[in-house]
């Protein structure tokens, strides 16, 4: 992995983004969302995680975050594994899952690929944190995260996106509290 996609700077306010395996959609149920929000909520509330924007998107998960206790990589594993072992038991106990055998497969598939993984692969193991360095950088990756749903055609405007902390910058109240930056 290059040096440019690591946390050197613990107190730093970085960029992520991190996908399902094989960039699986996943994320098009309201209890998989759900999930995510949970997480990230129990991940500020008990972690000490700070969220500035956020995005869920159905593959991929875009987010501008700070780690109070200068841990941000112990915060973004936990999660990650926490999600994947959640996210994976709600598809397989998903009676109305359409895509149930398929999905589990490929995460079966990923998984076999990747000596660190034992059963299932849920996530990408790449996140790719970039640190946010002045506020012209800042405000560039919030636009990035908040127009992700409109350049892939899912809504007209980025506010009307559900999981999205663009309903937030936009003077609504959305589905996660976040720190404004």
């Amino acid at each position: 992995m290059s040096r440019k996609y690591k946390f050197y700077n613990k107190e730093g306010l970085y960029f992520i983004s991190f996908a399902t395996v094989n960039w699986i959609d996943v994320f098009v149920r309201d209890e998989y969302f759900n999930t995510v929000i949970e997480s990230l909520n129990y991940c500020r509330k008990e972690k000490g995680m700070e969220i500035y924007a956020y995005c869920i998107m159905t593959s991929h998960i875009h987010l501008i975050f700070r780690a109070k206790d200068e841990n941000p990589g112990d915060i973004l594993r936990d999660f990650k594994t926490y999600t994947s072992k959640k996210l994976q038991k709600q598809v397989q106990e998903n009676n109305k899952e359409s895509r149930k055998e398929w999905v589990l497969w490929m995460m079966e598939r990923a998984g076999k690929s990747n000596s660190n993984v034992s059963n299932r692969q849920f996530w990408q193991q790449h996140n790719k944190p970039i640190e946010l360095w002045s506020p012209e950088v800042i405000d560039q990756k919030v636009d990035y995260i908040h127009k992700n749903p409109v350049e892939a055609g899912f809504v007209s405007e980025p506010e009307h996106w559900k999981y999205s902390s663009a309903i937030d910058y936009a003077g609504g109240k959305g589905m996660l509290e976040i720190d404004f930056v």
